[in-house]
């Protein structure tokens, strides 16, 4: 069978302690038996290593932070798609999910399809809205509150019992066990990411993961239960294992079909010391350990390009339990002169 030429733009292209989900969604549409894919990656900074990973990214281009302003963002995918048409768009950070969601309309206009939960999906399935979130889906949450200055940390023994989990509103999680603990956090967490910091219930018990597709009508794309083998100092899955688990399962199938989601997500779940599985993050994109939902036989980035062309997609039946997947570091060779044409040009 002739494969199908496509020209796939993503982001998240940092493969780091802290990896971004770009070398793994790309791997696997690399490993299409549909898709004969040309990868263009989008990179925020010039020493992301993907970009010089030439058997990863065809063709890599700078493009604006989001900070920057969506307008400013889609003037450079505008110019680089003149240059390179893009069919399909995958953005894999979190905290540029707001920019393409609210430009959806201009990347169609110019042809770029993407695949993108909604924004009133992306909105309160955020952490600072986690408790509205458990009651309207009828969903375990820890409790959680948004702060917004140092003078609400005195306030938390008020509704909450040390330790407490603080995060950032993208990124970053830290366990603070008293309040000198959560001001050093808020400092750290707010001076990368802003505000709202946000407190949550620390609930003992065991983190386990779900990377999943939703077709934005309510089935269940696909869904890969794990639990992490290994966990960094940045709470990243250094290695992790596929489970055998209808409870985590029917969990997701729950969620995706009430909240009619539409893309990749990721739940972050505590199974505690009663067996109850609580949400405490939905991460609105494929997670970087995708690539062990691909090796346990759920292609679910190359699914996702076939949702975003608008092409018949059959739900993965089954998953092959007891894969496992284990990151390693590797030394990336490459010339001063690549560095130089992205970081003067803005294309390699």
């Amino acid at each position: 069978m002739k494969k199908i030429k496509v020209n796939i733009a993503a982001t998240g292209l940092n493969n780091t302690d802290n990896p971004g989900p770009g070398v793994p969604v790309i791997r696997a549409i690399r490993e299409s038996e549909l898709f004969d894919p040309r990868i263009i990656g989008l990179a925020y900074e010039s020493l992301e290593p993907a970009i010089y990973m030439h058997n990863i990214v065809d063709k890599a281009y700078q493009i604006p932070y989001p900070t920057e302003g969506a307008d400013a963002l889609m003037e450079r995918i505008r110019q680089i798609s003149l240059k390179d048409p893009i069919d399909v768009l995958i953005p894999n950070f979190d905290s540029e999910l707001y920019a393409f969601m609210k430009s959806e309309k201009v990347l169609k206009e110019i042809g770029i399809k993407t695949f993108l939960p909604s924004l009133q999906h992306l909105e309160e399935r955020h952490k600072a809205n986690l408790n509205d979130f458990g009651k309207k889906y009828d969903v375990l949450v820890p409790k959680s509150k948004p702060i917004l200055n140092q003078n609400d940390i005195e306030k938390i023994r008020d509704d909450f019992e040390y330790p407490v989990m603080v995060k950032g509103k993208f990124y970053d999680a830290y366990l603070a066990y008293n309040p000198e603990q959560v001001r050093m956090y808020f400092n750290k967490i707010s001076a990368k990411w802003g505000l709202p910091i946000i407190i949550q219930e620390f609930i003992r018990g065991t983190e386990v993961n779900v990377v999943a597709l939703g077709d934005g009508v309510g089935n269940t794309i696909g869904a890969v239960p794990m639990r992490k083998q290994y966990i960094t100092d940045k709470g990243k899955a250094w290695a992790g294992i596929t489970l055998d688990d209808k409870k985590m399962l029917n969990l997701t199938h729950k969620i995706i079909h009430s909240m009619k989601w539409r893309g990749g997500m990721e739940l972050e779940l505590i199974r505690s010391q009663k067996n109850e599985l609580h949400v405490i993050e939905i991460n609105p994109r494929i997670p970087a350990w995708v690539y062990l939902a691909v090796g346990a036989g759920q292609n679910l980035p190359e699914a996702l390009v076939k949702l975003a062309l608008g092409m018949e997609v059959k739900p993965f039946e089954t998953y092959e339990i007891g894969k496992m997947f284990i990151r390693y570091s590797y030394d990336l060779i490459t010339d001063l002169y690549e560095f130089e044409k992205l970081s003067t040009r803005g294309e390699l």
